[in-house]
């Protein structure tokens, strides 16, 4: 009996199983990947946002954050190596920006099939 708890026991210490679904860590990723989550400013689901209205050299100017839940992947990959007009490194791994790339797409298909 002893043999068979041990046995149990470490097969469940040692396989492979998660406390979250990838669905779940995309999301937290997207909420707060290094510090400040892209919702911040690219809003819940990659829409994009306005950021600041300010004023420079006596013009009215604004700063916003471009929509990037229509971005194909190869050009959303692009964006989150190249630091461009305001956006930060965050130095994810592929595994990661492919789990960003799910979560902003993730009613793609839901949204194909009640179009039909």
């Amino acid at each position: 009996m002893k043999y068979i708890l041990f046995l149990i026991l470490t097969n469940s210490l040692f396989c492979e199983s998660t406390f979250i679904t990838p669905m779940e860590y995309a999301s937290s990723l997207y909420k707060n990947p290094r510090g400040i989550g892209c919702n911040k400013c690219h809003g819940e689901n990659g829409e994009g946002t306005l950021i600041a209205n300010y004023v420079h050299k006596g013009k009215e100017k604004s700063f916003s954050a471009p929509a990037i839940n229509t971005l194909s992947y190869p050009k959303f990959y692009k964006a989150l190596n190249v630091r461009k007009n305001g956006m930060p490194r965050y130095f994810l791994v592929d595994s990661e920006i492919e789990a960003l790339y799910k979560y902003l797409h993730r009613n793609d298909k839901k949204e194909k099939k009640n179009d039909k």
